[in-house]
């Protein structure tokens, strides 16, 4: 069955946005740049309708892309160094890190405005939400902790001035904590850092750290299998994604990919997931010769087609090219967009 499903890399070093379609599998093609603000990054937030956001660190905005129209539609000013985000429940909220003010923007979609910065500690990063939206969970890079946000009063109320911090869960002051994924279960918060050897993996209803070796610093982007079993870990420094078991925090295997890999997004009705290769001099190169793609690409692998839980094998994969300095990228799937606007899409595919 044809899909209608796209791709949106953040392309840092051209400030645009990749746009690659995927009508099936093993079929990509880029069918367009959005051009944004300067030095775009994290990945693009999507509501429901459509509506993606994506942080302009360089110009302390926000912009809004539109999934169908492939174009910016306005910029929302925010705070300075945007760099991460995370959607609320009911895409009303959507809440910005900001690097250089050491805050945290609350933006109304309906208004299109900031309400207010939340004080955090130095130099935040990228953010998760708990799927009931009451709780966001932050890095803070340049301290070396998590901030836990109690999001209560704006989900009861639209009680922006009620977000406060409640806790500051340590990672490791030299660890510099980059980016995290709640596991589908909502019961742990797995933690990519970028200047520690190790993943931290937080208990929601303690608190409590458990750290998982990994034996190599440069952990970027964290997702999850199709199943939920398993979290999947781009550690740029040795290009390749690192599974690790959720269950046991074991690391079960290593699946090599394209050069200095940073952002990941799995497309679960496939078992397909997408790495941006963003290279970097320091990278080490451990792929075989027929993965060792050039940068500024996506590497697709087919997590079908090879067993997660032991290194046995090697995965299909195949390269996709994007914009440069590809950070993150991030999926939409237009199936779920009403009749009209799936209608303009496809007629946009055969121009």
């Amino acid at each position: 069955m044809a899909r209608n499903v796209q791709f949106f890399t953040t392309d840092t070093d051209d400030g645009t946005i990749s746009v690659v379609a995927k009508t099936g599998p093993g079929e990509h093609r880029r069918i367009e740049q959005i051009r944004v603000g300067n030095a775009p990054r994290g990945g693009v937030k999507f509501t429901a309708d459509g509506r993606g956001f994506v942080c302009n660190t360089s110009q302390n905005t926000v912009s809004e892309i539109d999934a169908v129209a492939l174009e910016e539609v306005r910029r929302i000013e925010v705070g300075h160094g945007p760099r991460g985000q995370g959607l609320l429940p009911g895409d009303r909220y959507l809440l910005v890190s900001n690097s250089g003010s050491d805050t945290v923007s609350i933006v109304d979609l309906e208004l299109n405005v900031e309400l207010r910065q939340v004080p955090v500690g130095r130099d935040p990063r990228h953010m998760g939400i708990t799927a009931d939206g009451r709780t966001a969970y932050v890095c803070v890079w340049g301290a070396g902790y998590v901030s836990k946000l109690d999001l209560s009063a704006l989900v009861d109320d639209g009680d922006a001035a009620g977000v406060a911090e409640v806790a500051q869960i340590p990672v490791a002051r030299y660890a510099h904590p980059y980016s995290l994924a709640i596991d589908p279960s909502g019961q742990r918060v797995f933690v990519a850092n970028t200047q520690a050897k190790f993943v931290t993996v937080i208990d929601t209803a303690t608190d409590a750290v458990t750290n998982v070796d990994i034996g190599f610093i440069g952990g970027r982007a964290v997702q999850f299998s199709p199943d939920g079993r398993h979290a999947l870990l781009t550690v740029e420094t040795v290009s390749r994604v690192y599974v690790i078991d959720v269950e046991t925090l074991q690391v079960t295997r290593h699946i090599p990919v394209g050069a200095g890999p940073r952002g990941l997004v799995v497309d679960a009705r496939d078992e397909t997931a997408y790495v941006t290769n963003f290279s970097r001099a320091t990278t080490l190169s451990l792929a075989p010769p027929e993965l060792d793609y050039e940068p500024n690409t996506l590497t697709v692998i087919d997590l079908s087609s090879a067993p997660l839980d032991r290194d046995e094998d090697v995965f299909a994969c195949e390269p996709v090219v994007v914009g440069y300095g590809p950070c993150s990228v991030t999926m939409f799937d237009l199936d779920t967009l009403p009749a009209e606007a799936r209608a303009q899409r496809a007629d946009r595919l055969r121009a």
